[in-house]
C-alpha cells in the first residue's frame, strides 16, 4: 500500500468521531477480545504478535497474523505520534454507547461520571481501571473527546469493555443511581454505606467539581489522605474509590 495513503487514513482516523486509533498490542488486544470493528491493522513482525498472543492472550491465538498487514517500522513511526514497542497500530470503529443503556444496566454496579477531565492519558487510565473493576459505565462532562486516541492508548484499548459516553451535558438522574461528587468537604468515605449502583462523580485535580455538580449531588463522599496533601491524582482517585465498593461488596 503506497506510505502516503496509509498515513492520511491514519492521520484523518485521529479526527474522525466514528473512529479511534488502537496503538500496541495491549490495546488491539482488548479491542479484539471485547468486539471491536476492525478496519484495518498494519505492524512490524505480525509473527511476533503471534507469539505474543500465545503467551499473553491465548483466547486470541490466530488473530493477528491474517488481521495484520506487515510494513516497515519507519512507515509505522509515521502513522502515530509515538511508535509502540510492539510494533502494531489499527484503525477500528468507536463502540456506541447510549446514556440510557448504562445507566440502566440492573447490576449493582456504579458509574463514574468525569467532569471536564484535562489530560487524555489520564482520562484513559479512569477507562482503564473502569473496566477492571467492572463499573456499568463511565461518563464525561465537557469538550475533550474520551474515545481520542491518546486516552485509548491510556486505557489500553479497554473502551470496548465497557460503555464510554461522551459528553454528557450534565449529571445523570435515574432512578436508583444516587448522584455521589467526590469533594474534600464530604464525609470520609465508608464504602459499606455507598449505594452499589451509585453514579460517582469525579472533577479535574486543580478545580474539583462545579458548584453545580455538587449542588446536584445527594451526598459528597472524601478519600482520607495525610495532612499536607492536596490532592490525589484522578484515575488513582477513580481506582480507590471503586475498588473499595468492590472489595466492601465482594468480587463475583
Amino acid at each position: 500500500m503506497p506510505d502516503d495513503d496509509l498515513r492520511r487514513r491514519y492521520r484523518s482516523a485521529r479526527r474522525d468521531p466514528e473512529l479511534t486509533v488502537l496503538e500496541g498490542f495491549h490495546a488491539l488486544k482488548h479491542a479484539l477480545r471485547f468486539g471491536a470493528e476492525i478496519d484495518e491493522a498494519v505492524g512490524t513482525d505480525p509473527a511476533e504478535l503471534e507469539a505474543l498472543a500465545a503467551d499473553l492472550a491465548p483466547d486470541l491465538s490466530g488473530r493477528f497474523e491474517g488481521l495484520v498487514e506487515t510494513v516497515d517500522p519507519e512507515v509505522l513511526a509515521g502513522l502515530v505520534p509515538q511508535a509502540p514497542r510492539t510494533g502494531v497500530v489499527a484503525i477500528a470503529r468507536r463502540k456506541r454507547a447510549d446514556l440510557a443503556a448504562a445507566l440502566a444496566d440492573p447490576r449493582e454496579a456504579p458509574v463514574v461520571l468525569l467532569e471536564q477531565p484535562r489530560n487524555m492519558g489520564n482520562l484513559g487510565a479512569c477507562v482503564r481501571v473502569a473496566a477492571a473493576a467492572d463499573a456499568a459505565g463511565l461518563l464525561t462532562i465537557g469538550e475533550n473527546d474520551p474515545w481520542h486516541p491518546d486516552a485509548v492508548r491510556g486505557a489500553a484499548g479497554l473502551h470496548y469493555a465497557l460503555p464510554v459516553v461522551a459528553a454528557v451535558e450534565r449529571a445523570p438522574r435515574e432512578e436508583g443511581r444516587p448522584l455521589l461528587a467526590l469533594d474534600p468537604e464530604g464525609e470520609e468515605i465508608d464504602p459499606a454505606a455507598i449505594p452499589p449502583r451509585a453514579v460517582l462523580a469525579f472533577g479535574t485535580e486543580r478545580h474539583g467539581l462545579s458548584e453545580e455538580l455538587l449542588a446536584a449531588a445527594d451526598g459528597g463522599i472524601a478519600l482520607p489522605m495525610r495532612a499536607g496533601v492536596s490532592s490525589l491524582n484522578l484515575a488513582t482517585s477513580v481506582a480507590a474509590v471503586l475498588y473499595a465498593i468492590r472489595l466492601q461488596t465482594g468480587v463475583p
